[in-house]
């Protein structure tokens, strides 16, 4: 029998948490598991490293965030009232939960899609239902829209978040099928995460300034080479944003430390690196495409930083195991509907030939061939 739970246990709080990518510590390993960038950060974060004044560390950071929500707010050309900064897109996002989430009505998103929505759902108990995808795994804009606005969805909506493009099948879902779903849900917010936007797809940006329920998240941790850093942003109409504000100093003023904020600020002065770095990844999206078409495996069209792949005789647990003993690590879903696909994030074109060498000799021992 099981330990018998105490009394202060019974008034815990208890939800199963979210499960990250794993950062295996062994040595010459191809990491192609959490959707990193493959290339350093711009050559201005390291030059903002070293010339830190490491005595701003005695004090409190900007609570406000007002130099780097300043550079977010001139590059993308949005006024700095309706710019929100957090700790990584998580936090952006945790914190929209939280803030715009608060009625008895069911908060809407996809259900193949990033694992941490249901997790903050559980953590604010927030009622929450997901969507099923369509067989090819897009999103179907009637379904998120009100029976009596057209679309098929019966009972209430306390809200819909829509990643674009989604994680982990890397599909995105056409502006016009978005601005359908915002435009029919005036009752409640709508959050776009465009965590990998940058690779490829269309930004929904333009929309906030149409419709003021409307949120985009975005983040300096794909695109910008800064996952280490935790820099994540949001756009939304000056209402929306100043709700966000409130509820975020009221839970911690000083989310950023001051390191972070020059690093960020750094990294959206050089343009020119940040659209080299997206196009030489896209590039290789594009060639590995072709090179694991040609290799049996079957997969959405990307538009993103990573493939979500299966192959046609060999299951992936099988593939995932046998790469990570060559030391090449990928990212195995073992859920419904998804579990014989492999989320492959894009690396070097040199990391990526080492996939491709592996698979090639894999395959061919497993007895597969092309056009078989």
């Amino acid at each position: 029998m099981g330990e018998e739970m105490k009394a202060w246990e019974r008034r815990i709080h208890r939800v199963s948490p979210y499960t990250p990518g794993e950062q295996p510590k062994m040595e010459n390993i191809v990491k192609l598991n959490t959707n990193e960038n493959p290339y350093p950060p711009a050559p201005a974060v390291q030059e903002a490293i070293r010339s830190f004044d490491v005595q701003q560390l005695r004090k409190y950071p900007d609570p406000a965030v007002a130099e780097l929500s300043s550079a977010i707010a001139d590059t993308y050309q949005v006024p700095k009232d309706q710019v929100f900064v957090g700790v990584g897109s998580d936090d952006v996002l945790a914190m929209s939960f939280l803030t715009f989430f608060h009625s008895e009505d069911p908060v809407l998103f996809p259900d193949i899609t990033y694992s941490f929505y249901d997790v903050w759902a559980q953590e604010f108990e927030i009622p929450f239902e997901t969507v099923p995808l369509k067989e090819d795994f897009t999103i179907d804009p009637l379904d998120y829209i009100p029976r009596e606005r057209g679309g098929r969805r019966e009972g209430p909506i306390g809200g819909i978040v829509i990643p674009n493009p989604n994680a982990p099948t890397g599909i995105d879902a056409n502006v016009s099928a978005i601005r359908s779903i915002v435009e029919n849900n005036p009752d409640v917010v709508v959050i776009i995460d465009e965590a990998y936007v940058d690779f490829g797809a269309t930004s929904v940006l333009p929309m906030i300034n149409t419709f003021d329920n409307l949120m985009v998240v975005q983040t300096f941790s794909k695109s910008r080479s800064l996952a280490g850093s935790r820099i994540g942003y949001g756009f939304g109409s000056k209402k929306l944003i100043k709700y966000l504000s409130d509820v975020k100093y009221s839970f911690n003023s000083y989310t950023m430390d001051a390191i972070t904020m020059k690093v960020g600020v750094a990294s959206l002065s050089d343009p020119d690196y940040f659209a080299s770095c997206c196009q030489k990844i896209v590039a290789t999206r594009e060639e590995a495409k072709q090179r694991l078409r040609a290799l049996g495996f079957h997969f959405p069209d990307s538009r993103t930083n990573f493939i979500f792949a299966r192959h046609e005789s060999v299951p992936a647990k099988e593939l995932f195991t046998a790469l990570r003993e060559a030391g090449i690590i990928v990212r195995h879903f073992n859920q419904p509907r998804i579990d014989n696909y492999l989320r492959i994030t894009i690396g070097t074109d040199q990391q990526m030939q080492r996939l491709y060498t592996f698979l090639e000799e894999y395959l061919q021992q497993a007895g597969w061939r092309a056009g078989d």
